[in-house]
């Protein structure tokens, strides 16, 4: 028995944080939360689902899940570590803003008695995956860049030197007339 529980794998990024107790109270909002930081390499459109109590609720987590965007595959993921009775799921969306907003929503709430834990799985991408990510970061990036730069002209505050002093951003970035 202890060679099956030893064969199981517990990767770090996935494991719940400690809430933060030490943030200053004007920083900190209603309710208590953990301090992580996502960069677009750790975001994915992959999503692990700990928590589902171990009673066949495949249909009612995927009935859950799709009301954020549309589901390629779902499916229990039988080789890391969980919770006595419960099960970890592996959800693929069709785009990584569903799995965002379905992250937001979903993850630390309730589901047929147990707490919903979700965090992102990005080492399921395929490389052409991966790709497509990056270019749709550097497409959202672009027209941010754009958008602020049409304030800009109409006269509310921009500075381009404080988002970046490279000269490749500073070329995107129209120059005001």
């Amino acid at each position: 028995m202890d060679t099956i529980l030893d064969n199981l794998k517990e990767i770090p990024q996935h494991k719940q944080q400690e809430l933060c107790t030490t943030r200053p109270a004007y920083r900190q909002g209603r309710k208590l939360t953990a301090v992580k930081v996502y960069s677009v390499m750790s975001e994915s459109q992959h999503l692990y689902i700990y928590g589902v109590p171990k009673i066949n609720l495949r249909n009612e987590l995927k009935s859950l899940f799709n009301k954020y965007g549309q589901i390629l595959s779902i499916h229990i993921v039988p080789d890391v570590k969980v919770e006595m009775f419960t099960e970890c799921f592996h959800i693929q969306y069709g785009r990584i803003q569903s799995a965002r907003i379905a992250k937001r929503f979903v993850d630390n709430k309730s589901f047929y008695g147990g707490v919903l834990h979700i965090c992102y799985a990005p080492e399921h991408e395929t490389v052409q995956e991966t790709i497509s990510k990056l270019q749709l970061r550097e497409k959202d990036v672009l027209t941010k860049l754009c958008k602020y730069n049409a304030e800009a002209s109409e006269g509310k505050d921009f500075i381009s030197n404080s988002i970046s002093n490279g000269k490749e951003i500073e070329n995107l970035v129209f120059e005001k007339t």
